[in-house]
């Protein structure tokens, strides 16, 4: 089965509270579930990059009800595109707090078709290996 992705950064809405991102994340997480869809959001508490991935059609229907969300404005795509495997095949959505220095490196890293470095070329992470490495010891401290 193809697989695509898509990775974008938005401001969250002023009025988004920590309870109502809560139950965001839990809707989703049933919706992508059912989609095939599965992710990461990470979020400073002004800001959100995600990452989603998954079967083509499952996944429109997942970035067109983002696009339609009003947790969050300003929507900037920073990639699409093919997948050989997926990054997050257990989580059909987490959602971790991260710092903001952080999340900005992350959007600014190369995010060029979604790949990864060969573990002997640590000089160059990508966008990838960058969010593999935020989120492995967020998820192994909870």
């Amino acid at each position: 089965m193809p697989l695509r992705a898509i990775a974008y950064v938005s401001q969250a809405s002023p009025e988004l509270s920590v309870a109502r991102l809560q139950t965001v994340v839990e809707d989703a997480a049933r919706f992508n579930r059912l989609a095939g869809v599965t992710g990461v959001l990470l979020h400073d508490g002004q800001r959100f990059l995600q990452y989603i991935e998954g079967p083509p059609d499952g996944l429109d229907s997942v970035y067109e009800r983002i696009l339609q969300a009003g947790s969050h404005v300003d929507i900037v795509e920073l990639a699409r595109s093919h997948l050989g495997q997926r990054q997050f095949p257990y989580w059909s959505m987490r959602a971790l707090p991260v710092d903001a220095s952080k999340l900005r490196q992350l959007a600014s890293s190369d995010w060029s078709g979604f790949s990864r470095t060969v573990e002997s070329d640590d000089a160059a992470p990508t966008a990838v290996d960058l969010l593999s490495a935020l989120v492995r010891p967020m998820l192994s401290a909870r």
